[in-house]
C-alpha cells in the first residue's frame, strides 16, 4: 500500500484497487456465470460458497492484487469470515445505510495506533460489470468510519438524497476494499445491465462475524471437497478464529 492509498483509507474508510483480475480471468468468470443464468435462474442455490464455483473464483481468495492490502489493514494471520454474490437487474432497489464509526461495534471497527492500521470485519469486493457513475450499486459516507455521532436516522433510510452519500463508480475487475465501521449501503441499479459484485469479508485472527466456519461440519455443503486443492496460503486463510498459533498468511 502506498503511502498515498493509505492516507485514503484512513481518511475515507476504503479504497479501489484497480485492475484486481486479469481482463481474460474476468471474460472467463462472466462467460460461466452467464452459462448458469442460462441452465438454472435459481443456480447459486446449489452452492454454499463463491470459492466452489470454479478455480477462477477460488483465487479471490488470496488474490496477489489484493492480498498484500488486505496484510497492512488485518495483519498477518487475518482470515476469509465468509462470502457471497450480489447480481442485481435494473430496476433493484435500495439497501439502506448500515454501519458506521457510533455506536461502537467490537466486530466492526477501525482504528489506527502508532502508524498502524487496525480493523475488524473488512471488505474485498469484486466488480465483474462496470459500475458507471449514475448506475448505483454500492455507495457510502466517506469518513463515517471514524464518526462520533451515530448516522442521522432519516439519512440511514435514505429518505431523501444527501451529498454525504457517495457512489462509487468502478471498472469490471476492479475490486473495492472498505471497513465495515464505515456507513454504507446500495443505491438502486440504474443501469441496463446486470450489476455482478462478489463480496469476499476478511477478519483478525480473533474474530468471527459469521456464526459458522468453512470446514465445520455441515457448515457450508461441499466446500471439504475444495480442501485438496488449497495452496497453504488458501487453508491458512481458511482457518478458523484464534489468537494462538493462528497460521499466517505470509
Amino acid at each position: 500500500m502506498t503511502e498515498e492509498e493509505r492516507y485514503q483509507f484512513d481518511v475515507w474508510g476504503y479504497i479501489v484497487v484497480e485492475n484486481a483480475i486479469p481482463s481474460e480471468t474476468l471474460r472467463e468468470m462472466n462467460a460461466w456465470i452467464d452459462a448458469q443464468e442460462a441452465k438454472d435462474p435459481q443456480w447459486q442455490k446449489q452452492f454454499a460458497s463463491i470459492l466452489q464455483w470454479g478455480p477462477p473464483f477460488l483465487a479471490l481468495l488470496d488474490n496477489p492484487r489484493v492480498l498484500p492490502y488486505l496484510v497492512e489493514l488485518l495483519g498477518p494471520e487475518l482470515r476469509l469470515d465468509h462470502d457471497y454474490p450480489i447480481f442485481s437487474k435494473a430496476g433493484a432497489p435500495p439497501l439502506h445505510l448500515h454501519g458506521g464509526g457510533t455506536p461502537y461495534d467490537p466486530a466492526q471497527y477501525y482504528h489506527c495506533y502508532r502508524g498502524q492500521i487496525y480493523n475488524g470485519l473488512t471488505v474485498a469486493s469484486y466488480a465483474l460489470a462496470d459500475i458507471p457513475p449514475g448506475a448505483g450499486g454500492f455507495c457510502c459516507i466517506p469518513g463515517s468510519h471514524k464518526a462520533n455521532f451515530p448516522c442521522p436516522r432519516p439519512l440511514q433510510n435514505m429518505e431523501k438524497e444527501s451529498p454525504l452519500v457517495q457512489q462509487v463508480p468502478m471498472k469490471a475487475g476492479d475490486c473495492i476494499l472498505f471497513t465495515e465501521a464505515l456507513t454504507h449501503g446500495t443505491l438502486p441499479w440504474k443501469a441496463s445491465h446486470q450489476r455482478r459484485n462478489l463480496f469476499l469479508k476478511y477478519s483478525p485472527k480473533h474474530l468471527t462475524w459469521a456464526n459458522t466456519y468453512y470446514f465445520l461440519p455441515d457448515s457450508h455443503p461441499g466446500i471439504a471437497e475444495l480442501e485438496p486443492l488449497l495452496t497453504p496460503t488458501q487453508r491458512a486463510l481458511l482457518a478458523p478464529p484464534s489468537v494462538y498459533r493462528h497460521p499466517r498468511v505470509i
